[in-house]
C-alpha cells in the first residue's frame, strides 16, 4: 500500500531477526497474490479476490493488514485500469483487456508484510503490455540502487529515468513507497522520482517497500468521492508493483517473492504473461 507524505523523519533500522519476520509476514503476501493469480479473468469480481486472499492470510495465522487499516474497508486495495492504487473491491466483474494492481498487506507476530502485482486480465493491448513491463522493469531498476552508501535520491532517480526520460511514461508524484516493519508505513518515504544523491543515506538494515507507480498518460491524480481509491485525472491506465527490501552489506535482499505469482499467472489462461522479471 502507498502511503501519502508522512511528516514522521525518524528511521528504524532492523535486525537480522526482524528481517526475517517482515520476510515471513511477506512471503504471506506473496501466497495470497498466488491465489489471486490462479483465479482472477473475466467475470471474477474484485470482492471474490479479497475475500479469497483474507482467508488465506488467515489461514497461515497471520491478519489482513489493510483491512481496517484508517478505515478501509478490504483485504486488498483493487485497482482497476485508470486507478492507481487504494481501489476498494467491489462486485464489479473484471473484463477482458482490464489490467488490475493488487496490493496485498499481512501483519505476522507484530511485523508487516507488503508487496502488489498488476495483473493482465485476458489480452490486452500491445500499449498495455509495454506499461506493465517498462513499470514492472523500473522497480527492479530502483531495487538496485538500495544500497548502502548510496541516498533514497538514487532509487527515485532510476526509476523516474527508466519509465519517463527512456520510456515517455509518467511517475506519480503525491504516492510514494515507504519504510515497514512493526508500522505498515514507517520514514523514510521512497518517492518514485528524485535526483541522485539526495535524501536520507541508505544504511544496512532499512527495509521498505518500493513500489513504482507509473501512468500512460499524465502524472496528475486525485481522489474519488469513496474516499480511497486515487485515479489519473486523463483516465489512462496506470501500472504498480511493489516489492518489500532489505539493505544488507552485500546488497539489496527482496523479502517479497514474486516467482510464484508469475508461475500462477503462467498456468492461468484468462490471464496473459507480459514480463520475465519476478
Amino acid at each position: 500500500m502507498s502511503s501519502w507524505f508522512s511528516r514522521r523523519k525518524m528511521i528504524i533500522l532492523k535486525n537480522d531477526s526482524q528481517i526475517e519476520s517482515i520476510r515471513r509476514s511477506c512471503l504471506i503476501v506473496c501466497g495470497a497474490l498466488t491465489e489471486v493469480a490462479k483465479v482472477i479473468g473475466p467475470g471474477v469480481t474484485g470482492a471474490q479476490i479479497d475475500k479469497l486472499a483474507e482467508e488465506y492470510i488467515r489461514d497461515q495465522s497471520a491478519v489482513p493488514a489493510f483491512k481496517g487499516h484508517g478505515g478501509f474497508p478490504g483485504s486488498l486495495c483493487i485497482s482497476i485500469n485508470s486507478c492507481v492504487v487504494h481501489g476498494i473491491p467491489s462486485e464489479e466483474p473484471f473484463k477482458e483487456g482490464d489490467i488490475v494492481s493488487v496490493d496485498c498487506g499481512s501483519i505476522l507476530d507484530g511485523f508487516y508484510g507488503d508487496s502488489a502485482y498488476t495483473f493482465a486480465v485476458g489480452e490486452i493491448s500491445d500499449d498495455l503490455k509495454k506499461l506493465l513491463d517498462t513499470t514492472n522493469e523500473s522497480l527492479y531498476i530502483g531495487i538496485d540502487q538500495a544500497r548502502v552508501g548510496n541516498r533514497i535520491g538514487d532509487i527515485g532517480f532510476a526509476i523516474q529515468d527508466y519509465t519517463e526520460r527512456k520510456h515517455d511514461y509518467s511517475v506519480v508524484r503525491e504516492l510514494v513507497g515507504h519504510g515497514i516493519g512493526e508500522n505498515l508505513h514507517e520514514p523514510p518515504e521512497v518517492p518514485n522520482y528524485g535526483k541522485r544523491g539526495k535524501g536520507p543515506k541508505i544504511e544496512e538494515g532499512l527495509v521498505i517497500a518500493i513500489e513504482p507507480m507509473i501512468n500512460l498518460g499524465k502524472k496528475n491524480i486525485m481522489q474519488l468521492n469513496d474516499g480511497w481509491s486515487i485515479v489519473t485525472r486523463d483516465n489512462m491506465p496506470s501500472a504498480h508493483f511493489e516489492h518489500t527490501i532489505a539493505v544488507k552489506k552485500e546488497g539489496p535482499v527482496l523479502l517479497s517473492d514474486h516467482e510464484p505469482v508469475v508461475e500462477a499467472i503462467k498456468n492461468n489462461e484468462n490471464l496473459s504473461h507480459f514480463s520475465v522479471k519476478s
